[in-house]
């Protein structure tokens, strides 16, 4: 009833392959950045904004990092947890080496040097696919671990191994370190994250999106219609391998405040994977439904029994979370294998036509 298209025409071609071309999405998009820039800032407290708001929004532009890769161009991964890395370590040595520039220029500048190392282990893509391709982002995320512990060079020698975030400044006003509310650490990682999602959805939607696609459905007929398949699978293992170090970085600065490689280990790799498989692959928004799914909603479980004041044993809440979590996904997978992105899909769709049949 309030989600129709009757009377919205469109004049332009521009108009026609827009991103969103009901007016009532344009407002929902509106709304929903009111709520993250302005409510969630001024109502959301300490606890709300450091545990669950942060790490989703960060979790979120890995997985779109990694849709990218999987969902766009059909190239499986399993070595994000290793390319957040390369993106973290990287920013914390440009730290070091130029501690006067802005720390926000320098998380972004940190997934360049993700995207190279992306773009060197992506070269195997051009020969194999599949399982094989499968094993290769598997050996990248063991050797990088690998470099992680044994090059002391990439922590600055620390006694502990771990890279420690040092206290910076954006504008005059601290947003690294303790110091950092968290507020301003939440409004930094949202405007990031909000930025790079229209990036990549502009990507996607344009010459260089349409080629991995094409390289996706039918990398032959694709390379027969003028694609290349070394630009295209090349290029989407450095966009996605950007994200990931972009993402990886915020992780440390703006989140742990320290990490060592545990934080960066092969558990995040396949954490990242269910966000996109959960999410819906070749979707940006199941990229976000899928951090939400995987993220937040354990905290939501675990934090049930304290506000109804049973006391209930940590390790059994978190076993009757891993078990929930996981029943939640096989339902989610039998019911719709294309992710909660096509539910959402379907759920607009028939609003779009009630009270009338589907």
């Amino acid at each position: 009833m309030f989600y129709r298209e009757a009377g919205q025409f469109k004049t332009t071609y521009k108009a026609d392959q827009a991103i969103f071309p009901i007016f009532q999405d344009r407002m929902a998009i509106a709304i929903y950045l009111l709520i993250a820039f302005v409510a969630i800032p001024v109502f959301g407290n300490d606890f709300f904004i450091t545990s669950m708001m942060i790490p989703f929004l960060i979790f979120s532009l890995a997985a779109i990092g990694l849709n990218i890769l999987v969902g766009y161009t059909g190239q499986i991964s399993l070595g994000t947890g290793a390319f957040m890395g390369v993106g973290a370590y990287a920013c914390y040595k440009l730290t070091t080496i130029f501690p006067d520039i802005n720390i926000i220029v320098l998380i972004i500048s940190s997934g360049f040097f993700s995207a190279v190392i992306g773009m060197l282990f992506g070269l195997p893509s051009l020969r194999i696919k599949g399982f094989y391709l499968v094993v290769t982002t598997l050996a990248a995320q063991f050797f990088l671990e690998w470099c992680f512990i044994r090059i002391p060079w990439l922590y600055n020698y620390n006694d502990s191994g771990a890279i420690e975030v040092p206290q910076r400044e954006v504008f005059g006003i601290i947003a690294t370190g303790a110091s950092a509310t968290p507020t301003t650490r939440y409004l930094i990682v949202l405007a990031i994250v909000v930025v790079m999602t229209w990036i990549a959805s502009n990507i996607i939607h344009g010459r260089i999106g349409r080629a991995w696609m094409m390289i996706r459905d039918m990398d032959i007929a694709a390379e027969l219609m003028g694609i290349r398949p070394l630009n295209a699978k090349l290029s989407a293992f450095a966009v996605s391998s950007f994200y990931c170090g972009v993402a990886g970085a915020m992780m440390v600065f703006f989140w742990l405040g320290a990490a060592e490689v545990e934080s960066f280990d092969i558990n995040h790799s396949f954490l990242i994977l269910f966000m996109v498989v959960i999410g819906g692959l070749g979707s940006l928004v199941g990229s976000f439904l899928g951090a939400a799914f995987i993220w937040i909603l354990p905290v939501i479980l675990r934090a049930i029994p304290r506000t109804f004041g049973l006391d209930i044993n940590a390790a059994t809440i978190e076993h009757v979370n891993f078990m929930i979590i996981g029943g939640l996904i096989i339902f989610f997978l039998i019911v719709e294998p294309h992710g909660l992105a096509r539910l959402w899909g379907l759920a607009k769709q028939k609003l779009r036509v009630w009270p009338f049949p589907y």
